[in-house]
């Protein structure tokens, strides 16, 4: 990979992420806090690492990310998606690799919006004949 910095956008439900990557030690900072602060639950850790450990790059990067908007785990798969475009856009032999294992694919599932006239995106009131 060339020396330099990158940039990508990665994106689950409501959650965007910006994700800045420069050559370093493995630091992970999110909304300036460290990636075990931000992140409480190991598992939306591991989401997170889980396009540097497909591309053997764990320590070879620092991490700079901000993200906004979704809750905890729709930011983590966000960040994800935003860490593999990276990892493309600074070395695009990685594609093959992330594209297997579905990190580039924007998850584009979202919450159904409610409808008027009844009480939920699906739910309907009670039908009564009388």
């Amino acid at each position: 990979m060339a020396e330099g910095t990158w940039y990508a956008t990665g994106k689950r439900k409501t959650a965007v992420a910006r994700v800045f990557m420069r050559p370093g030690t493995g630091q992970i900072i999110i909304n300036k806090k460290p990636v075990q602060e931000y992140l409480v639950q190991e598992s939306d850790r591991s989401t997170v690492l889980e396009p540097l450990k497909a591309a053997e790059l764990m320590d070879r990067f620092d991490l700079y990310v901000n993200v906004r908007g979704g809750g905890v785990a729709g930011q983590a798969g966000a960040i994800r998606h935003g860490i593999s475009r990276a990892l493309v856009s600074g070395d695009p032999e990685l594609r093959e690799v992330l594209k297997k294992r579905g990190f580039l694919t924007r998850d584009s599932r979202m919450k159904e919006r409610k409808k008027y006239g009844q009480p939920g995106a699906r739910a309907r009131y009670q039908y009564s004949k009388r």
